[in-house]
């Protein structure tokens, strides 16, 4: 398993390299939410499947995805798209989704009786919006093998995501963690970023 140092190490260096424009794409950082992750994925098998959105970086290493594999990635552009079937590996910028296709996956899981798990890990806007609630009530109803992990950090891009949508009901294929990205904007790095 990483650690929180070598998770933040990674995300600096493609920081530094979007602000040297090497990156021909968008980036979107995690900052200050590897703990909370690095103890999430203690639970995520090799066998298991994680879905993921456009901040996908933290997941994909902690799912085993290789470092260099990743960043090589990232420097074509597909930051935000990061996909390793031999990994199970799947992110989507598209908001929501993502949802869906995991709950599918579950479902399949459940009828091919076989011993997998699906995690997908969503922002804190998409978990208010009608596929997420629907796709976590079919998942309950009917037991698919599937973690909805809520990356909560109270923004919907840069609106309070509390204010406008409230907060949805606490769930038992839920897991919500709260963390605050005080080193990156939403996407892409600070103006005056130099990191190096």
């Amino acid at each position: 398993m990483l650690t929180k140092e070598e998770l933040v190490a990674f995300e600096e260096e493609i920081a530094r390299l979007y602000a040297q424009n090497k990156i021909p794409g968008p980036i979107h950082l995690s900052y200050d939410n590897e703990e909370a992750l690095i103890k999430i994925f203690e639970n995520v098998q090799d066998q298991d499947w994680v879905f993921s959105t456009h901040r996908s970086h933290y997941h994909a290493l902690l799912k085993g995805i290789p470092r260099d594999w990743l960043r090589d990635e990232i420097l074509a552009g597909r930051s935000i798209t990061i996909n390793n079937p031999d990994y199970k590996f799947y992110a989507s910028a598209i908001m929501g989704d993502i949802v869906s296709i995991a709950t599918g996956v579950a479902m399949g899981l459940k009828l091919r009786n076989v011993q997998e798990h699906v995690w997908c890990f969503v922002g804190d806007m998409c978990a208010e919006m009608g596929v997420f609630d629907e796709s976590v009530k079919y998942a309950e109803r009917n037991d698919f093998p599937i973690t909805f992990v809520v990356e909560d950090n109270g923004l919907s891009v840069v609106t309070l995501t509390q204010a406008v949508w409230g907060l949805s009901p606490r769930r038992s294929k839920i897991i919500r963690y709260e963390y605050r990205n005080t080193k990156y904007p939403h996407a892409g790095v600070n103006k005056d970023y130099t990191g190096f």
